[in-house]
């Protein structure tokens, strides 16, 4: 896989039938290792490692509804009291982080509510904090740590 803007980590790898599979910590089982997976499973070992985020508070692909239909957000970090704080949107290295990927995020942000949005395709990271009752949105130049939640 390609070599990405990130710290680099030890995974556990399988293959099945000719097919990659990297096991995901969160998730607890193997999951089919795509350019975006890729991207996801390093991101959730740098939320974890870097920026001391709980497993046990961080859900991957959750479900949630969206004007009716049922969508998939990649990664979702939880607070202590067990309220979505953060969005993380990934996409393959190969996939740029433009305005499509903001409105994906943002369209998931107007059921969860969330005050932080990351957008990543591992190579490009953007952090934004938002303001649901104003509309308003900045973007910051790092990352919160789960302490700064």
């Amino acid at each position: 896989m390609k070599r990405l803007n990130l710290p680099q980590y030890t995974f556990r790898y399988k293959e099945e039938r000719g097919k990659k599979f990297i096991f995901d910590e969160v998730r607890a089982k193997f999951v089919a290792l795509t350019p975006e997976e890729w991207v996801r499973q390093n991101f959730l070992r740098f939320m974890a490692v870097q920026l001391n985020y709980p497993k046990v508070l961080t859900g991957v692909e959750k479900m949630l509804k969206v004007n009716g239909l049922s969508q998939r957000c990649d990664i979702l970090l939880y607070n202590r009291r067990g309220e979505p704080v953060l969005i993380v949107e990934c996409k393959a290295p190969t996939v740029p982080v433009d305005s499509k990927t903001l409105s994906q995020a943002a369209r998931y942000n107007t059921t969860l509510k969330v005050p932080f949005l990351v957008l990543t395709n591992g190579l490009t990271h953007y952090c934004i904090k938002t303001d649901v009752e104003t509309g308003s949105f900045e973007a910051l130049s790092g990352f919160p740590s789960f302490q700064e939640l």
